[in-house]
């Protein structure tokens, strides 16, 4: 055993437990296309052996942000691992892609085994969603760095699309649909804003329990895990019927959508054409946050936005329903107003 590396507070023997711990985890992500397993210097994937004729790769990384730190307060980590996967693998998602593997990065203070266990397994039931294999990962423990009990956790994903089918928004014309998907709640974003309102101002503890939120606690629905859409975008691409995609993530709306849409269009919202999350109104209230603001930083209760060819939206809506997606109709395509406004709420 090294001793003057442990003496240094680094735990060699911790480390081969992690890895221990993780291979069930990492079997259940298995899929087409991985070639041997974790252990080796870089992770193998046969691209080959999916048969694309024109293949292009997509991907994608991210992280979880202040959300772990909601996650240590509440000392619930089986979760946080499905946001990582699910910030990189939306996001892959949205070119029309579909996710084929995913590496993670955990980055602590002490190696704690069975915490990190915990972290990977989320990490794994992610990639489970997803369709998407955990291929390799890195788990640094960095005492120094760290806090004893803080972690960051990153991942990176890649996806495949034939390059025919990749969807980058250029077909979108005046008058489209645009589809919006419910958010699980939060997801993985604002959460400096969300600890600022909540936990500063306002005073509410990881426990504190509201007439809104029902019999949940505030740090349940916080941690509610983010959605992954991959499957529920699956059929509609095999169906051609998208023609843009917006992952609302950080930057809510107002930045998120202009980004699937041409110069010269815009996109009109109708605000009361789905259910806001209560977890918003919270915030809101809480931060003395204006409401315009509010769109600008959060999901506000949609997690993707769709742009769909007016003709087919009732095919379109149907098919989500097929995969027990439910979508709203929240808007359409329009010309961009002489103010410049890429995105105005009705």
């Amino acid at each position: 055993m090294p001793q003057a590396y442990e003496q240094a507070g680094v735990s060699v023997e911790a480390g081969y437990e992690v890895v221990r711990r993780i291979k069930s985890h990492v079997a259940r992500t298995n899929r087409p296309g991985v070639v041997g397993g974790i252990g080796g210097f870089g992770g193998l994937f046969d691209l080959a052996s999916l048969g694309y004729k024109e293949p292009m790769l997509v991907s994608g990384t991210d992280g979880v942000g202040t959300k772990l730190m909601v996650a240590n307060m509440a000392g619930k980590h089986d979760t946080i691992g499905i946001d990582c996967v699910a910030m990189c693998v939306n996001d892959i998602a949205a070119q029309g892609a579909q996710p084929l593997f995913f590496l993670d990065y955990i980055a602590c203070g002490k190696n704690d085994p069975a915490l990190l266990e915990q972290v990977v397994s989320g990490v794994a039931d992610g990639c489970v969603q997803a369709e998407s294999a955990l291929i390799g990962g890195e788990t640094a423990e960095m005492p120094g760095m760290y806090a004893q009990d803080e972690y960051d956790l990153a991942g990176f994903a890649v996806g495949v699309a034939e390059k025919s089918a990749i969807v980058d928004g250029s077909g979108i014309r005046e008058g489209d649909a645009l589809i919006g998907l419910e958010s699980s709640g939060v997801h993985s974003n604002g959460f400096s804003l969300v600890r600022e309102a909540l936990f500063h101002e306002a005073g509410y503890s990881i426990d504190t329990k509201l007439d809104e939120l029902g019999d949940a606690t505030l740090g349940d629905v916080l941690l509610t895990p983010t959605k992954i859409y991959v499957k529920a975008l699956k059929p509609l691409f095999a169906a051609g019927l998208i023609k843009g995609v917006a992952h609302i993530t950080g930057g809510g709306f107002i930045e998120n959508i202009p980004r699937m849409i041409p110069d010269g269009l815009a996109a009109s919202i109708k605000v009361g054409t789905w259910s806001v999350s209560p977890i918003f109104d919270v915030i809101e209230r809480a931060g003395s946050i204006d409401h315009k603001e509010m769109f600008n930083v959060f999901n506000m209760g949609i997690g993707m936005v769709l742009a769909i060819d007016s003709a087919n939206v009732k095919q379109a809506l149907e098919t989500l329903e097929t995969v027990g997606e439910t979508g709203h109709v929240i808007g359409s395509i329009v010309p961009e107003p002489s103010d410049g406004q890429r995105v105005r709420f009705e």
